[in-house]
């Protein structure tokens, strides 16, 4: 099964592709980031956003998605933002008919570091174990989505075995 990761946001979307074999064994695909102009209106910034997720779900057509729950931060105006940004990718994966997970960061950090409260450090090296890579994926929002995927493959894993 391949799973596409995204942890949305406005200036910077990360996405991670992870391939899980009947065996349970991890592979990474891809990983990268979506990178938006500073300085260009928010709507423009949501289409770049919007396009690329398309292009990405074209381009390795996965079997399903996940997508980092927006947590409420203290500045009000960056969690709308990311929102909408979580909104149009949201978008794409539905027209594309790919079923969607969603985990907030304390599922994804429970699931890959097995502890809700890990740092994002102690998460990076778990994602760099889990997928037997020899460095630590750049930049941090590759590393988050790739982790997102992973959360969404184990859980969905095993939802399946008990079903």
């Amino acid at each position: 099964m391949l799973a596409l990761g995204i942890d949305p946001g406005t200036a910077i979307t990360g996405y991670g592709l992870v391939r899980q074999a009947e065996n349970g064994d991890l592979l990474a695909l891809a990983h990268g980031v979506i990178q938006t102009m500073p300085g260009i209106p928010l709507p423009e910034r949501l289409v770049a956003i919007y396009r690329e997720t398309v292009r990405l779900l074209e381009q390795y057509q996965p079997d399903t998605a996940a997508v980092e729950k927006l947590f409420f931060q203290k500045n009000v105006r960056t969690a709308i933002s990311v929102g909408q940004a979580r909104g149009v990718v949201l978008l794409a994966l539905a027209q594309a008919k790919v079923p969607i997970g969603n985990y907030t960061p304390m599922e994804v950090k429970q699931a890959v570091a097995g502890y809700g409260n890990a740092d994002k450090q102690q998460v990076q090296h778990m994602v760099q174990a889990l997928l037997n890579l020899e460095e630590i994926p750049r930049p941090d929002d590759a590393a988050d989505a790739l982790a997102v995927a992973i959360t969404h493959l184990q859980i969905s894993r095993f939802k399946s075995a008990y079903e």
